[in-house]
């Protein structure tokens, strides 16, 4: 099986450390899920760059942490992944989690929702919940 790609861009002066990580976690992740990588980026940006992204496609006016557009072909996982940094950094202070640790969450976030986990009523997002805590956890076993 030819191992797909995954990327990491930013849009603004965020630098991700430890790609490779990030990566081999990433891999772990979908073939967790019975899924291969096709070709995933992350593209991490500031809450306008997002914002902009959230009304010209979805045509929501409210800021997030993350949008996920989803090209996928059967378990082939492929898509692009939006990710506002300065959402990261204020989620990570609501929630008392450091940077890293919402970042994991939110990264994860988006690859489960390229699985096919969706997160619009209370008992999804309560199975998407508990699928983050269980992919992060998988990070730190392999990293720890």
């Amino acid at each position: 099986m030819v191992k797909g790609t995954i990327n990491f861009f930013s849009e603004n002066n965020f630098s991700l450390k430890n790609e490779d990580l990030f990566q081999n976690w990433l891999f772990r992740l979908a073939e967790s899920e019975n899924k291969n990588i096709g070709e995933i980026n992350y593209i991490f940006c500031d809450d306008d760059y997002l914002l902009e992204i959230n009304k010209q496609y979805l045509d929501h006016d409210t800021f997030t942490d993350i949008i996920s557009f989803d090209s996928t072909v059967g378990n082939s996982l492929s898509g692009d992944i939006f990710i506002s940094t300065e959402r990261v950094q204020e989620n990570a202070a609501d929630f008392n989690v450091n940077f890293t640790e919402e970042l994991k969450r939110v990264v994860a976030h988006g690859i489960l929702h390229l699985c096919g986990y969706k997160d619009k009523t209370e008992s999804e997002s309560e199975l998407m919940r508990r699928k983050e805590d269980e992919k992060i956890k998988m990070f730190h076993v392999e990293h720890s």
